[in-house]
């Protein structure tokens, strides 16, 4: 009980002094649809993905302590590993069933903390979700939590250069309508689902 205190002040902290300024100024971030989070409870946001910055971006902008899922690597970053699990992340080994990172979600979920997964797994050099792996789709239905599917858009652009000059992207996120468990946790229930995430969040972009 402690430690989650200690987690939401260290969030609030790092939220409004590191990543307020970096969304709300440099990034000129906008979030549209706010009316579809979940006041209560926990829930499994799913997004696309296409920065290193999308988990405190998102996490920020939610307004919600949003643990994500980052490959174990990014927690050795300077100031980047200490934001990250600052807001709740918690470390994934890629290529490899982790059970321990599955067990870990799960624990989160049932104490009522939300998480957030890349429904591709890895950054996409356009942005948006092109392969799409059934992870987000099976916590949903083994925790029965509903799916918050969100659009980051730009993020996988977010600093152009112009003669030597940067120019920052603007930042939009679009959050959907959540959506139902699967009904089962067979394939074709699980594709289902994870198709339905695709197609939402990519018509987001539009």
């Amino acid at each position: 009980m402690q430690s989650n205190f200690y987690q939401k002040l260290i969030y609030q902290l790092v939220s409004r002094i590191i990543i307020f300024p970096i969304y709300k100024f440099i990034f000129r971030g906008n979030l549209i649809g706010r009316e579809n989070i979940p006041e209560k409870g926990s829930f499994i946001l799913v997004s696309n993905h296409g920065s290193l910055l999308d988990p405190p971006l998102l996490g920020h902008a939610i307004g919600r302590n949003i643990s994500f899922m980052a490959k174990a690597e990014l927690f050795s970053i300077p100031l980047l590993g200490f934001i990250i699990k600052s807001c709740g992340a918690y470390p994934v080994k890629r290529g490899i069933a982790d059970k321990n990172t599955i067990k870990t979600a799960c624990k989160k979920l049932i104490n009522d903390n939300s998480i957030g997964i890349f429904i591709d797994g890895t950054r996409q050099k356009d942005g948006r979700v092109n392969k799409p792996k059934q992870g987000a789709a099976l916590l949903s239905f083994k925790n029965q939590k509903l799916l918050l599917p969100v659009a980051i858009i730009n993020s996988h652009r977010l600093v152009r250069y112009k003669f030597f000059i940067p120019f920052f992207t603007k930042i939009v996120i679009k959050v959907g309508k959540p959506i139902k468990p699967p009904q089962s946790a067979s394939r074709n229930d699980l594709i289902s689902v994870t198709n339905y995430l695709q197609e939402t969040i990519n018509y987001m972009f539009e």
